[in-house]
């Protein structure tokens, strides 16, 4: 980003483009999702094609998400110190930029959506109330990391629709599973912003949890990875089970080093779940790979 004309720096810094992270745990969902419906039959030709279209919408989607969330956030980012300098708090874009921004992402997306199989495209209409809503949690749930899971990990389930054309019961226990992991990697991230979220009255899990954070990050890390174990058996017995092994242990070891006072840690953990998320598309992509 730092590279890029002056000019177009503040839109991708409202897009987060220092912080790919985010495109990448919106994207992951759906090559998770992708590994999970060809575990029976193999990849197929298209699929090369499918996967470009899910990295595109995800770095449109999750711009566009950034964008809606500080126009929103703009009066709250202005009196914390880690958001103060964004663009628009600083005032280096005007609302009116914002919004065209938003929409030229918006339409980026919608291209995507398009070019999706028809069932694909209504099952991610879904998502566009979640979407919409989530900034607004923050406000009035201290459980603000579901509805991100709920929203983030969407893309599964379109994957899903894009290959297989149907929503299986085991679609939705991987769904599951993955809403328990965008529950505990948020709940990390969300250390860092303790102090500041509390002078403010934003609420998160991680305020919720207290000096509890540790072991609450464990149990949910340890329900995700059951549950993912439990979708990867009911497609594809146990060999899709113990598949996700190395995810669940990428997860322990998260919650083994975790300490509720350290916000670095903290940071870099949640930055980690980029390689959790490679790990489950590895574990059931290499079976599919294999047929």
């Amino acid at each position: 980003m730092n590279r890029a004309p002056r000019a177009i720096r503040p839109y991708l810094q409202l897009s987060r483009f220092d912080r790919p992270i985010g495109f990448w745990l919106l994207g992951l969902p759906c090559f998770v999702g992708l590994g999970f419906a060809r575990m029976d039959e193999g990849f197929a030709a298209h699929d090369g094609v499918l996967a470009a279209l899910f990295a595109i919408g995800s770095v449109a989607m999750r711009g566009a998400g950034c964008t809606y969330n500080d126009i929103l956030d703009r009066d709250i980012d202005a009196r914390v110190a880690r958001t103060a300098l964004r663009p628009l708090p600083s005032g280096a874009v005007s609302m009116k930029q914002a919004w065209a921004w938003l929409l030229v992402q918006c339409a980026i997306g919608l291209a995507v959506l398009l070019a999706l199989p028809r069932f694909a495209e209504y099952i991610a209409l879904g998502s566009i109330p979640m979407v919409a809503l989530y900034p607004l949690m923050k406000r009035i749930t201290w459980w603000p990391q579901i509805w991100l899971g709920l929203t983030f990990n969407w893309g599964v389930l379109v994957a899903i629709a894009a290959t297989h054309g149907a929503i299986r019961p085991p679609d939705l226990v991987l769904y599951l599973a993955l809403i328990f992991w965008t529950l505990g990697y948020d709940t990390i991230y969300a250390i860092q912003d303790k102090e500041d979220d509390a002078l403010i009255g934003v609420k998160s899990t991680a305020r919720r949890f207290g000096s509890q954070v540790k072991p609450a990050v464990a149990v949910i890390y340890m329900l995700c990875a059951a549950i993912a174990a439990t979708a990867g058996w009911m497609a594809h017995g146990w060999t899709g089970a113990a598949a996700t092994l190395p995810f669940a242990l990428h997860l322990a070891q998260q919650a083994i080093r975790l300490r509720a006072d350290d916000g670095a840690l903290a940071l870099a953990l949640f930055r980690a779940n980029r390689e959790a998320g490679l790990l489950l598309f590895a574990g059931w992509a290499f079976i599919a790979a294999l047929i």
